[in-house]
């Protein structure tokens, strides 16, 4: 006997008009590249220490951010680069300091999105 997902069709036949609707709006493929881009780049726990400093405190040069988040100075500009060349956080530089911030409210408001997903995930007992 075959046990089939919860998430599985039971039977094969396709909504042609749908699929066609769906595929006409489904963003093109190089802009969903650079989706899987920046979410990877969201993966890694150090950056998103980053971000949270910035998304906490605005705009703060390297030092500040390495000390906040418990990185090294070399580490923290190293993310920061990632994180500038995908336009997630914008930089301003004055004399020799560099100083970070997000690039927009876009940026911001994903990260609180995700925030809340995972509190609401918490709460449901799903996390």
């Amino acid at each position: 006997m075959v046990s089939l997902s919860p998430d599985a069709c039971t039977t094969s036949v396709v909504d042609g008009e749908r699929v066609a609707a769906v595929r006409q709006v489904m963003p093109a493929d190089e802009v969903v590249q650079d989706l899987a881009d920046v979410f990877s780049l969201l993966s890694d726990p150090g950056r998103l220490r980053l971000m949270a400093a910035l998304l906490e405190g605005g705009e703060m040069c390297v030092c500040d951010l390495a000390a906040a988040t418990g990185q090294s100075m070399s580490a923290a500009s190293h993310a920061l680069r990632l994180l500038r060349t995908h336009r997630v956080v914008k930089v301003r530089r004055s004399g020799r300091m560099a100083y970070y911030q997000l690039a927009d409210s876009h940026v911001r408001m994903l990260f609180d999105l995700a925030l809340a997903h995972i509190g609401h995930s918490e709460e449901r007992g799903d996390g």
